[in-house]
């Protein structure tokens, strides 16, 4: 296969590990015979400081013209005092919301070797897990175009009082909970959607859009449940949860907190896809791992990569089609944990025979195995 893939490292420690990640798909590149194409382009920060805008035109164009997009982080406190509109942040919206890339899709999953860097215990994951096992295994799906993060916002009272408005259409809800269903058809059976429906006239359209559903899967079975409540059975019983379908806001929130389950935020990995990708037409999908830039360890080879190469392994599965290359990629990773390999985010998960590495050499080592 002869694809293209857009690189957007951004900045903080969004360079660092994707170069780690690009190394992961030059080896099954090289593996199993296809042809990578990388095309680096700015945004966030790194695009502010240089063009003075942080997604700029050529970005967004070469982006639409590759196969997937592979992106690292933006932001920074150095850019805390730029206008709203020009913000590092705004450079990844506006390229999530350009490309139609409404479905962000957020595994979580507690791998055997990392047991110990979950902090919740034996018996409580055992409980809730499907096996009995000490572990889980759910996908987050959040709305990515809509919500809070896109209604409209400003200041009132002579800059005295904010508001920021959530705004959600039918077809922004249903575009997303049917990504779920299908989700959740495909693994367990069980779609639970969060909301605030007790308060939020949004929650509550969620609700009744789910409701519709319905009938269109009979082989799932839907549960409500409120934020509040599912942030404490993330905590108390994560193992109930085979797919989460919520909001853009909720989403951010619940999945940050389900990546401290899983060991650390640097393990994570997302996609993001539209029409194009969710219908096995490749194109367009964002591929990236949650967690931010990281500036205090920026330059320092003290990042974790395995988020951002789990995050090429998505890319791989979803954008190109290639299923058992993006297995390659995960096998390598739970390979090298199993070895003993740690990063310093995963000290929590370490043993007398960890070896300690940095970023470069985490990313050669999977790329080895790979």
């Amino acid at each position: 296969m002869n694809a293209a893939i857009a690189l957007l490292p951004g900045d903080g420690i969004g360079p660092e590990v994707t170069a780690e990640a690009r190394k992961a798909l030059e080896a099954v590149a090289g593996q199993y015979g296809h042809t990578f194409e990388f095309r680096q382009y700015l945004i966030g920060g790194a695009a502010l400081d240089a063009q003075g805008v942080p997604l700029p035109r050529e970005t967004l164009t070469g982006c639409g013209e590759c196969d997937a997009v592979l992106f690292g982080a933006v932001g920074g406190p150095r850019w805390d005092d730029v206008a709203p509109d020009k913000r590092p942040e705004r450079g990844l919206l506006s390229l999530r919301k350009a490309l139609g890339l409404y479905a962000n899709l957020r595994p979580a999953t507690l791998l055997k070797p990392l047991r110990e860097a979950c902090p919740i215990k034996d018996s409580v994951l055992e409980a809730s897990s499907p096996d009995s096992s000490p572990s889980f295994d759910m996908l987050i799906l959040r709305e990515l175009t809509g919500g809070i993060y896109f209604g409209s916002r400003g200041r009132t009272d002579g800059g005295k009082s904010a508001f920021d408005t959530e705004s959600y259409s039918y077809r922004e809800i249903e575009r997303l909970l049917r990504v779920a269903f299908d989700a959740a058809a495909d693994r367990r059976g069980k779609l639970c959607v969060v909301d605030k429906a007790n308060v939020l006239e949004s929650s509550r359209l969620w609700r009744e859009v789910a409701k519709e559903l319905v009938p269109e899967y009979p082989a799932v079975r839907l549960e409500f449940m409120y934020v509040d409540n599912c942030a404490m059975q993330l905590l108390r019983a994560p193992g109930q949860f085979d797919v989460i379908a919520t909001s853009n806001l909720f989403g951010d929130i619940l999945s940050d907190e389900a990546s401290a389950l899983t060991g650390s935020i640097g393990m994570l990995p997302s996609a993001s896809l539209g029409e194009e990708s969710l219908k096995g037409l490749g194109r367009t999908g964002l591929y990236e791992p949650i967690h931010g830039s990281a500036p205090d360890i920026a330059g320092q080879n003290k990042a974790n990569p395995l988020g951002a190469i789990l995050s090429a392994a998505m890319l791989l599965r979803y954008s190109l089609g290639l299923s058992e290359e993006a297995k390659a990629v995960e096998a390598a990773v739970f390979s090298v944990l199993e070895e003993g390999y740690r990063s310093a985010d995963l000290a929590s998960s370490a043993t007398p025979d960890s070896r300690w590495v940095g970023t470069k050499e985490m990313g050669n080592l999977v790329a080895a195995r790979i």
